[in-house]
């Protein structure tokens, strides 16, 4: 079993932008239903289907798997429900840790959360001074949340 063990932070200022590597994602989602969900994401060149379970503390199983981009792009065109996730991910190295920074747009500009991803729930972490308040456990946060109710609608 894949499992996904990760936490979310708000970001703060502006220090973050230039320290790493970025690409532009589009994802939608299949199905949402008890906590699971099915997404489909484009990267470039590159498509990914991905299933996900309920989220427990910090963590939930993750299986994902590569497919064709024309085929992610068909997905996200013809069965994904609207708005779809526009984001651009940075990725930046801090103390050994890779941090994923979403900058959203669309229906979410003006969101910026943070995602580090850990090899277990209780590894301890230093916050990089561009970090704000965390929000591992707010759901609003969730990718599939922001799909069905976008950032700029709270």
């Amino acid at each position: 079993m894949g499992q996904e063990i990760e936490r979310k932070f708000l970001v703060q200022g502006e220090a973050w932008r230039w320290l790493g590597s970025s690409e532009v994602y589009a994802q939608g989602y299949l199905a949402t239903n008890q906590g699971c969900t099915v997404r489909v994401r484009r990267v470039g060149d590159r498509g990914y289907l991905t299933i996900k379970g309920p989220t427990v503390g910090c963590s939930r199983s993750e299986y994902e798997y590569a497919i064709p981009a024309t085929e992610a792009a068909a997905m996200l065109s013809q069965l994904c429900a609207k708005p779809l996730i526009e984001k651009t991910r940075y990725k930046v190295p801090v103390s050994g840790l890779i941090w994923e920074i979403d900058e959203f747009a669309g229906a979410n500009q003006g969101l910026i959360v943070a995602e580090v991803e850990l090899s277990h729930p209780d590894q301890p972490i230093a916050l990089p001074d561009w970090i704000g308040s965390e929000v591992t456990d707010d759901p609003r946060y969730y990718n599939s949340n922001l799909a069905q109710h976008p950032y700029s609608e709270w």
